[in-house]
C-alpha cells in the first residue's frame, strides 16, 4: 500500500521554476517514495533541519517529513544541493 503524498506551497513554487525534464524525473522519484516506503530507510537530516529527510534526485534534493501512522509524505521543499541546506 503506498503512501498519500502531500506537496507544500513552497515545494509547488520550486517545481515551477524548474524545467520540464527535471520536474517529471523528480515528480517519477516522489511517485518512486510513495509505492516503495516501507522498503527503504529514510535519510535523516541533522542541525537546523533535524525532524526532516532527503530524497536525492541527481543534483536536486528533496526535503519531506512523513507519518507512517496516517500514511503521507509531506514534500516541504525542493531545491538544488547547493541552495537546499541553507
Amino acid at each position: 500500500m503506498s503512501y498519500l503524498v502531500e506537496f507544500d506551497p513552497e515545494a509547488l513554487a520550486d517545481l515551477d521554476v524548474l524545467n520540464q525534464t527535471v520536474r517529471e524525473r523528480i515528480v517519477s522519484k516522489i511517485n518512486w517514495l510513495a509505492e516503495n516506503f516501507d522498503q527503504i530507510t529514510p535519510q535523516a537530516l541533522t542541525g537546523d533541519l533535524a525532524g526532516f529527510f532527503k530524497l536525492r534526485v541527481g543534483d536536486y534534493r528533496v526535503l519531506y517529513e512523513f507519518s507512517q501512522e496516517d500514511r503521507i509524505i509531506a514534500i516541504i521543499r525542493v531545491r538544488h544541493r547547493r541552495e537546499i541546506y541553507r
